[in-house]
């Protein structure tokens, strides 16, 4: 994903909301949480989706989609002073898909979020000029 890109910055904020989830919900004194970025497509496909998932060891508090649209638009609160709560209906709102599940290796949970976006063609190869271009 190109830097400044409207990709790079939903993947950015999706990063950025499912890692301050762990921090502030999923801390467990002692443990830190992982977060793993993964390709889903071929590489010389149209589109690119891309998997966030951050892992945390606090497995009592699961997330959860809304169930329904209706749910998905209502506001996550009146009081527009609040700096949290939030972080979810931003994922809800950019990601393609997300879901919550428990961790199979230890206590926890990892939540994910996957966003498809079109990729962006470069040459394969590029000329290049000058003395390292002459074979050896």
């Amino acid at each position: 994903m190109p830097y400044g890109s409207d990709a790079h910055d939903v993947l950015s904020l999706l990063v950025s909301e499912l890692a301050t989830n762990a921090v502030i919900h999923g801390h467990v004194t002692g443990r830190d949480f992982r977060v793993h970025l993964l390709a889903l497509s071929a590489p010389d496909a149209a589109t690119l989706t891309i998997r966030v998932e951050v892992t945390d060891t606090r497995g009592d508090r699961l997330s959860e989609p809304s169930a329904t649209p209706a749910a998905r638009a209502g506001e996550p609160a009146a009081d527009s002073a609040r700096t949290g709560g939030r972080g979810l209906f931003l994922i809800e709102a950019l990601a393609d898909r997300w879901g919550c599940v428990p961790r199979p290796d230890g206590p926890g949970k990892t939540v994910w979020a996957e966003y498809t976006a079109t990729t962006v063609t470069t040459p394969a190869t590029v000329a290049r000029s000058g003395p390292s271009a002459a074979p050896s």
